[in-house]
């Protein structure tokens, strides 16, 4: 089992976060969407410098609602280079095998170098994408798959954010399997108004998705999903927790019917010549500074 890119699988969306605060001006949102992706770029320039823990938990139910399996699995989170990896440690409580060790170092490696190969064949069409190489969707795009509606102002955890709807429009033609999926949801987005950066989105599938007539992957409607991010020794935001219910399939790479949670933790700082990690050995990251914490 493996810690999912942007935890898609989340528990339940709860729309009114956060309390009402100020009758000041909103922002324009999208502007302030158009903000919020200028500065992921540099929020990822920064947490290029952290490495996290990971704690996943995937609840699989019966028929009745009842959990009918537990698993759990562990990550190291960091970056090699430009891309971000997940290296797993442990596996339901228990470390894992020197073979089983093998084998996710050999992961790893095929997948920074396929996430390289995707970046390049994206960036030869003048296109962008995010650290694992998967082509992003940009907030003009967003603007012409849904809209944006109901922006408010909330306080959360005595910052001063922006909360805003978004529902996507089934009739908008789509590009790619990203902005079908953006298509057939809804959901709230929370900026953080002082650094304009998303730190909470939550959604749910409005409409059931399928690739391939569900060969490739198939998500039930109502499947919701979730994230937090919180900020870090005040100079960087990064993931904390993230919460799912629902059921998808992904060809025969994955299969999730029920409850999940990612709780991360223990961000340290590291220098790009450090051992960070037991068998991974250097970083390869020339644009990573500071000394551990």
């Amino acid at each position: 089992m493996r810690r999912w890119g942007m935890a898609v699988v989340l528990a339940g969306c709860r729309m009114g976060l956060g309390q009402t605060v100020e009758d000041r001006p909103l922002p324009d949102v999208p502007t302030l969407m158009r903000a919020v992706e200028a500065n992921q770029r540099a929020e990822e320039d920064v947490a290029k410098r952290y490495l996290y823990h990971s704690v996943v938990t995937l609840k699989q139910m019966d028929g009745h609602g009842g959990v009918k399996r537990t698993e759990g699995a562990e990550y190291d989170v960091f970056w090699v280079g430009d891309v971000e990896v997940e290296r797993q440690t442990r596996k339901d409580g228990r470390d894992l095998t020197a073979e089983e060790q093998k084998k996710e170092k050999e992961r790893l490696d095929k997948e920074v170098a396929k996430a390289r190969e995707r970046r390049a064949k994206v960036a030869a069409k003048g296109g962008e994408t995010d650290p694992r190489g998967d082509e992003v969707v940009t907030v003009s795009r967003l603007l012409e798959l849904g809209r944006f509606t109901n922006a408010r102002r909330v306080e959360m955890d005595g910052r001063p954010t922006i909360a805003v709807d978004f529902a996507g429009d089934p009739a908008a033609k789509t590009r790619n399997r990203m902005e079908a999926v953006i298509r057939d949801m809804e959901g709230t987005a929370w900026i953080d108004e002082q650094d304009r950066v998303l730190r909470r989105a939550e959604g749910r599938f409005v409409r059931p998705f399928k690739v391939g007539g569900g060969l490739v992957a198939d998500i039930k409607q109502g499947t919701s999903f979730g994230f937090d991010q919180r900020k870090v020794n005040d100079e960087v935001w990064l993931p904390q927790r993230a919460e799912a219910t629902g059921a998808m399939r992904m060809m025969l790479l994955f299969h999730f019917d029920g409850e999940a949670s990612v709780v991360d933790s223990g961000y340290q700082k590291f220098r790009a010549t450090s051992t960070i990690l037991p068998g991974v050995g250097k970083v390869d990251d020339s644009s990573a500074q500071g000394e551990p914490k």
